[in-house]
């Protein structure tokens, strides 16, 4: 009796010292066991579409699914088929061992006996067991599991490590691959055809499959289900004996895959859920538009488009297409355009007009000279080969003028326009002196990143901020590189510019805002529309990888329409949302000027348009353009106070020489006011204005040579008829303004200071440096 009282405390002590123990390991756990095994990289947008699914450091597929997103059906086959005693055995179960062991040792029927815990335990720790020595260790690493680990949790882990044929483990990665969804997803029937995959992979899963193996295993299993449920209803039964419409494991989603590659190149960490910025359904909606196009143009030599769409809320990237197509080789579909350095055309164009508003140079309505003009050896052309001549800057930016805008980038102070690239990130810029003028062509090579990143901070009023990939990345302030000022004229100024077709598909009222521009680089290699529409920035490119010139390459005819493609159907597909509030900034009024110069309108200006201005800081002065003349009726000659009875005044345009001369080449002829008399002072503000020779240009002509001359020349007042050209203080000619350019042929080589006085006293000058030439 006492030994049986001892073997009871002993007993009663030693279960508490376990309990304790159990206590002790459960209140102190080690890492969680997803963390115990390597894993699969899953790539997911920001709509819960899985894109891609990498191998694990170890090449399984293993896709690490929480329970709570495993549907019931699921786990309950599992359960049903692997351990119904799970939830009650402290992992290992004494009477299936047993039953095990009979049936194989003497029955010659080979039988398992393990847990789902013990199944754990063997693939977590790669355990053999085939030997007693090998079961016997499961089972204490089985004990130690479930001592450690909730039963939830152990039920997690197994379901996510099963084995599913060739390297594929666990149901997270297997119903993706074998039904194409998520395992929450799953029907009864393919619940039942994965619970019995994992006992004998190869034969029931992967590239070895015996269909009539799976099918046995599967209708065994659902009839034991059926068996066990009483209350199944009709819709279960059916689902049992569904077939099985299994995929290949070559079937895992493979969606933006230009994006994908980027996202994890970029990116140190290589396994997890990994939550990405890329909108699935957007993505969609480019890829469709894109795909349309083709097939429609096709035969215009377009075969390849990239595109990116970013959302300038949060500068994540929604929608990001490399190529057309990523498995056409034809095209090197697998390149990624969207980070392809290329000649950006003049979709740099209203960066230029951006900073000369800043820099006060200039208000959209001021007027610009669009006529052929040499800078330096460079002589640019537009595109269509005219001129217009004058031109207000904001039509000069709409009709993507080339002389215009390098006149405009000249006068640029600090930043510079390379300055500006270079400060909004441009990577991979050659020296400055490298491009000179030209960059404003095109000159330079930009990315759609890039490219894209610069339009989003004109939509966030001059903040130029990073774009991102993934939700957890920092949003910093940004840096400011233009005042909301400018970039809210600018954004207005690109707004203006017509859509390439009006085809009504869109009421205009339900249309959003979209300020945008095109590009086309030399040789016709790329063509380019980008902008911002509503809250987003698009960027469409449209070329060939090998940079072979097509003349559809064209922006305005090629880019430009599936630019409007895609931003409609954005615009459908995102009606609903909310469009960031443009408030006009608190620094920008309206002002009329007088529509023929673009300054404020006097008493005689005949016509005034309204423009927007930034009081301190754009350029504004009382027009004088139109003047009234006092006419004698009889001489026809403007005459100087009294005025006789008979004097009639008529309003005349004071065009500058160089103006008129542009006016003449447009095809479109001013009435020149007569000769004033003395008594008609000029205005100051008509200095003249030297246009040749070129500043900070070393002329090399060779030394008495008559055909090497250099041009003189500069625009005047329309109230000069004589000027007078000097070199120092020596006397080079008088001239009438009519005659046109002075040819000069300098004696001494150094620097010459070229001085030009018009009869009314007004000068300009400039320093001229002749080296001449052997």
């Amino acid at each position: 009796m006492i030994r049986i009282k001892r073997l009871a405390r002993f007993g009663v002590v030693a279960i508490v010292l376990s309990a304790l123990v159990v206590l002790a390991i459960r209140l102190f756990p080690g890492k969680p066991l997803s963390e115990q095994v390597p894993l699969s990289t899953a790539i997911w947008s920001t709509d819960g579409e899985l894109l891609r699914v990498t191998l694990a450091a170890d090449d399984q597929y293993r896709l690490w699914t929480p329970l709570a997103d495993m549907s019931p059906e699921l786990v309950r086959a599992f359960l049903l088929k692997e351990d119904r005693w799970f939830r009650w055995h402290p992992g290992v179960n004494p009477f299936a061992l047993v039953r095990a062991a009979v049936r194989t040792y003497s029955g010659g029927q080979r039988q398992g006996g393990s847990t789902l815990t013990m199944q754990l335990a063997r693939r977590l720790y790669r355990l053999k067991t085939r030997t007693p020595s090998g079961k016997f260790g499961q089972i204490a690493r089985a004990l130690w599991l479930e001592a450690r680990y909730p039963k939830r949790e152990l039920l997690e882990a197994y379901l996510n490590l099963a084995p599913f044929g060739g390297n594929i483990e666990g149901v997270g990665a297997a119903s993706r691959i074998y039904f194409g969804k998520p395992p929450d997803r799953v029907n009864l029937g393919e619940a039942l055809t994965l619970a019995v995959i994992p006992q004998r992979p190869s034969v029931r899963a992967g590239r070895l499959v015996r269909e009539d193996a799976l099918l046995a295993a599967r209708s065994d299993l659902g009839a034991l289900w059926l068996s066990n449920r009483v209350d199944a209803t009709e819709g279960e039964r059916r689902q049992v004996e569904l077939p099985i419409l299994a995929r290949s494991e070559f079937a895992l989603p493979y969606h933006a895959p230009h994006f994908v590659n980027a996202v994890l190149s970029s990116r140190r960490r290589k396994s997890g859920r990994l939550e990405t910025t890329l909108d699935a359904g957007l993505q969609r909606v480019l890829e469709r538009q894109i795909d349309r196009y083709l097939t429609q143009y096709g035969d215009r030599g377009i075969r390849n488009v990239s595109a990116l769409l970013v959302d300038t809320r949060d500068m994540g990237i929604k929608a990001w297409i490399g190529s057309a197509d990523f498995w056409n080789d034809s095209i090197d579909g697998q390149v990624n355009g969207v980070l392809a350095k290329r000649s950006p055309g003049s979709t740099l164009k209203p960066f230029i007009y951006a900073l000369a508003l800043d820099q006060g140079i200039l208000h959209p309505q001021t007027i610009l000279r669009d006529e052929p003009t040499a800078f330096g050896p460079f002589t640019p052309e537009n595109f269509d080969g005219r001129f217009f001549g004058p031109i207000s800057a904001e039509e000069a930016l709409i009709r993507s003028r080339n002389v215009p805008a390098m006149v405009v980038a000249a006068q640029l102070k600090q930043p510079s326009f390379y300055q500006f690239l270079k400060n909004s990130g441009v990577s991979r810029l050659m020296p400055e002196s490298f491009y000179g003028l030209a960059l404003v062509l095109g000159g330079g090579e930009v990315t759609m990143e890039e490219l894209a990143r610069m339009y989003a901070m004109l939509a966030n009023q001059g903040m130029l901020r990073p774009l991102r990939v993934l939700p957890g990345d920092s949003q910093p302030e940004g840096v400011r590189l233009l005042s909301p000022e400018a970039t809210f004229v600018t954004l207005d100024m690109l707004s203006r510019n017509p859509r390439p077709d009006e085809d009504g598909a869109i009421p205009v009222r339900a249309r959003w805002p979209v300020s945008w521009k095109t590009g086309t680089s030399w040789g016709f290699r790329d063509a380019w529309a980008a902008g911002v529409a509503g809250p987003y920035v698009l960027v469409v490119w449209i070329g060939d990888f090998e940079g072979q010139g097509n003349p559809s390459f064209i922006g305005f005819d090629a880019a430009a329409p599936l630019f409007f493609r895609i931003v409609d159907a954005v615009n459908l597909a995102r009606s609903a949302e909310a469009l960031p509030a443009h408030t006009v900034p608190a620094g920008v009024t309206r002002v009329a000027v007088c529509a023929q110069s673009g300054d404020l309108p006097n008493a005689w200006c005949p016509q005034s348009v309204e423009t927007w201005y930034v009081p301190g800081k754009s350029p504004i002065r009382v027009s004088s353009l139109h003047r009234p003349v006092a006419i004698d009726p009889l001489s026809g000659r403007a005459v100087c106070p009294p005025y006789a009875s008979s004097v009639r005044f008529e309003v005349f345009e004071f065009w500058s020489s160089d103006m008129l001369k542009l006016f003449r080449q447009a095809g479109m002829p001013r009435r020149v006011p007569p000769p004033l008399p003395d008594c008609a002072q000029g205005n100051d503000s008509e200095a003249p204005r030297l246009t040749s020779p070129l500043r900070g240009v070393i002329y090399t002509p060779r030394r008495g040579s008559k055909r090497e001359a250099i041009e003189l020349d500069a625009g005047f007042g329309g109230d000069v008829q004589n000027v007078f050209w000097f070199d120092g203080r020596a006397l080079i000619a008088r001239r009438a303004v009519s005659a046109g350019p002075l040819e000069w042929h300098p004696e001494t080589d150094g620097v010459h200071v070229i001085r030009v006085i018009d009869d009314h006293g007004r000068s300009a000058e400039r320093e001229v440096r002749i080296q001449f030439r052997r």
